[in-house]
Parts: C-alpha cells; sequence; structure tokens
C-alpha cells in the first residue's frame, strides 16, 4: 500500500477545526497533510468517497477489554477489531484486568499485549487502590512512569471518602485524571436494575438513583476540595447530572460522559427479562434518558463513551438475577447514536462526532480527534445512507451481548484507518 492516501469527494467533518464541506483528504506516511505535491498525485492512493462522511476516529474514554485475563469475553485483539468496526481509533481500557493493573509490572503487560495484538490505539489506565478493593492506595507515581493515562478502580467505586480524597490528591499530584465509576454499595447490595415501577412489575430488586448521586455529589465535593480533575463515568440520573451542571457553574474540575445505551433506552427494556439489558450503572426512566439527551446538548455531560463490557453468552444465559452486569457497545455506538440524536433532528452530525472524538481526546489531553495537518490519520469513513443488522455474525467482538441483538440501524463504517493504515473495511466482517 503506498504511504500516500488520497479521499476524494468526501464530506469531511472535523469538529475540531470547525470544517464541514465537501473536500478531499490527504495523508502522508501516516500523518494528515495540508495537500500533495504533483510526484505524491501520481504514487498516491486514491479512494473516491463522494456521498460519504470522512472524520476523525472515534476515541472511547471507558472500555473493557478483559485482558489479561477474562480471554474468553474479549481479547485485546477482538476488542480493537471490534472498535475499528465502529470507527473507532482510539481506546482508554480500564484497570479492571486479572490481575488488576495495579502495578508497573501489569501495566507493562497489557501496553505488551497492546503493541503485539491492537490494531487501534490502546492506552491503558491503573488502579487507584490494590487490587481495585478501596483500602490501600496503589503506587500512583509507579504507574504513571509506568504509561497510564489516568488512574481508576474500574466498575469499582471507593466507599471510604477519606481514602478516595487521599487517592485524588496522590493522581493530582502526578497530573493524572481519575475516572470514577459512582455508586454507594450500601444502597445497591443484590439490586439487579432501577428501583421504580418496572422493578415492582418484575418482581426484580431495585436500586435507586440515590446511589449514583450520593457519590457523584461526594466526587464533586472532594474535586472543589482538591482542585483535581475528576471524569464521572456512564452518568444515568437525572438527579446526579443536575449535581455536574451546578459543579460545572461554579468551575469545578468535573467532566462527565454518557452512554448509548442510557442515551437511547430506559428500564421498560427489561420487561422480557433479557439479560442483554443488564448493565451498570442501569438503564433509569424515561425522565432520566430524556434528561440524559437534554445534559449531552447542554454540555453537561461531556462526551459519549460505550462502556464496553463484554461478557459470553454462556454467562448471560441464565437468571436474570445470577447475570452479570454489561453490554457491549463499540460497533454500534456511533449508529445508535446517531438514530437517537441526528436522525431525530436534536442536533446535527457534526455535534455528534465532536462528543465522540475532539471532546474525549481533550478531557485526557491525548493528541487525536482531530484532522489537522500534521495529526495522526486516525479516520472513520461512515455511509448514512445504508443501514445494518446486528446479528453474532456481524461482529467483532468475542461477545455478543448487546440490547441491539437483531435490530436494524442506520449509519455503516465503511473503513477505519490508524495512522494511515487501512484496519477496517466492511468487506472484511
Amino acid at each position: 500500500m503506498s504511504s500516500t492516501l488520497w479521499l476524494k469527494n468526501a464530506r469531511i467533518i472535523d469538529p475540531a477545526n470547525q470544517r464541514d464541506e465537501v473536500g478531499d483528504l490527504y495523508v502522508v506516511d501516516g500523518k494528515v497533510a495540508a495537500s500533495l505535491t504533483d510526484r505524491q498525485q501520481q504514487t498516491a492512493e486514491c479512494i473516491d468517497l463522494s456521498g460519504k462522511i470522512v472524520c476523525p476516529g472515534f476515541v472511547d474514554l471507558n472500555v473493557h477489554l478483559r485482558e489479561p485475563g477474562d480471554l474468553h469475553k474479549e481479547t485485546i485483539g477482538s476488542g480493537t477489531k471490534a472498535a475499528a468496526h465502529g470507527g473507532y481509533t482510539t481506546l482508554v481500557c480500564m484497570s479492571n484486568t486479572k490481575p488488576p493493573a495495579d502495578n508497573a509490572g501489569t501495566v507493562q503487560l497489557i501496553k505488551d499485549a497492546i503493541e503485539r495484538h491492537a490494531c487501534v490505539n490502546v492506552f491503558p489506565t491503573g488502579c487507584l487502590t490494590i487490587g481495585r478493593e478501596g483500602q490501600k492506595l496503589a503506587p500512583t507515581g509507579s504507574l504513571k512512569k509506568a504509561g497510564v493515562v489516568a488512574v481508576t478502580d474500574g466498575g469499582h467505586c471507593i466507599q471510604n471518602t477519606e481514602i478516595m480524597r487521599r487517592a485524588i490528591e496522590y493522581a493530582n499530584m502526578f497530573g493524572l485524571t481519575i475516572i470514577d465509576h459512582c455508586q454507594d454499595i450500601t444502597l445497591t447490595e443484590n439490586a439487579v436494575m432501577n428501583e421504580g415501577e418496572w422493578s415492582l412489575r418484575l418482581g426484580l430488586r431495585g436500586m435507586p438513583g440515590a446511589a449514583e448521586d450520593i457519590m457523584v455529589a461526594r466526587d464533586v465535593i472532594l474535586a472543589a476540595n482538591t482542585q483535581a480533575h475528576i471524569h464521572i463515568q456512564h452518568v444515568s440520573s437525572a438527579y446526579a447530572m443536575d449535581v455536574i451542571r451546578r459543579a460545572k457553574q461554579r468551575n469545578i474540575r468535573v467532566t462527565a460522559e454518557a452512554t448509548p445505551h442510557h442515551l437511547a433506552l430506559n428500564d421498560s427494556c427489561l420487561k422480557d427479562y433479557n439479560t442483554n439489558f443488564k448493565m451498570l450503572p442501569p438503564l433509569r426512566e424515561e425522565s432520566d434518558r430524556q434528561a440524559a439527551v437534554a445534559a449531552l446538548l447542554d454540555g453537561t455531560l461531556d462526551v459519549i463513551s460505550t462502556c464496553h463490557a463484554p461478557h459470553s453468552t454462556t454467562e448471560k444465559d441464565c437468571e436474570f438475577d445470577y447475570a452479570p452486569f454489561g453490554v457491549i457497545g463499540l460497533e454500534t455506538a456511533f449508529s445508535v447514536c446517531y438514530q437517537t440524536l441526528v436522525q431525530t433532528k436534536l442536533c446535527d452530525l457534526s455535534f455528534l462526532i465532536s462528543r465522540m472524538s475532539p471532546k474525549p481526546a481533550d478531557i485526557l489531553g491525548l493528541p487525536k480527534g482531530t484532522l489537522s495537518a500534521g495529526a495522526d490519520a486516525d479516520i472513520a469513513v461512515i455511509d448514512l445512507n445504508q443501514e445494518w443488522t446486528v446479528e453474532p455474525q456481524t461482529l467483532s467482538s468475542l461477545s455478543h451481548n448487546s440490547p441491539w441483538l437483531g435490530k436494524t440501524l442506520p449509519a455503516v463504517v465503511e473503513m477505519t484507518f490508524v495512522n494511515g493504515k487501512q484496519v477496517y473495511t466492511k468487506a472484511s466482517v
């Protein structure tokens, strides 16, 4: 393949540069170029993308790749192939591996696996506490030196506020963002879905939104007291969103994310006890879903992340109470958000792309999410005029626990490029 790439006649959307126009995009030696010389034009690989969208590859701040550990659920190889299928070119992987990424050795093990098997960019996170147990602080300085881009207990929330405060102070000392899953576990013991009308109808134990609200409020207070940056994952409760909104009005360093499933679905989807709708935090009421959409549109929720959490079919194929929490999302995220937000005219395409690419990159200071000249040529090519049906055979992930199985979705990612290298084409699925 030529080291020079010429993508012709596409609609180029680059929110970081406020660009939305039909034109050509050039790539030379893995970097976006402003133009091509006559010689480069003669040797370039030319692809006519008339009628297609070209945008910066998506960036996901909340992905569970399961390696090392649960390789039957996902691997770095399969997870990054799923990412490329969904137009993602950069992933931030959570620390809840087996063993947890609470020391420099495990982080290096993950980085080595990334080097060998990843087809997209992957940045590791480290743990806040040893073993993700919320009791003893992990060696934050060593983790930073090992190459983590943030610290998080990845799906666990530190319950002891004094320990959380110290973890935040140390992370801030080393310039690391804290990523937190907010859940007061004293309010959610044995709960399996949102507490409300549908939990009563189904006879399932529900978890109140207050379990999320309390910990979001705590994190806001600690962020204010320490001047640290805390990024709050997968916000699902309308009350928590209001807490974040007011924190931002006071210039507290808090950012937050929405997920495609919390933007598109509500707890009535569990009416048939389908375990592919069991996730954490749970799907909430329709009023919470609408609040999530509004919070994304007004900037309270900064970005969209998938919380890609693969589980095997065997693990999900059991009684609802016993099934693990989590759904996959890398391959469906753009289609779901396009359907939920753009096709309903709640926002335009540039806004959606900005919340999936440059905004997430900015939160962690990653040099991604732009088609500026000189930037890494991480690119997604999308056909908005096609549809696709989500079936196990159409997915690249090892796991198929998607709430959209059997559904037809709009918008097809046709190609994905990482550093100018084509890592996915539609035909390869």
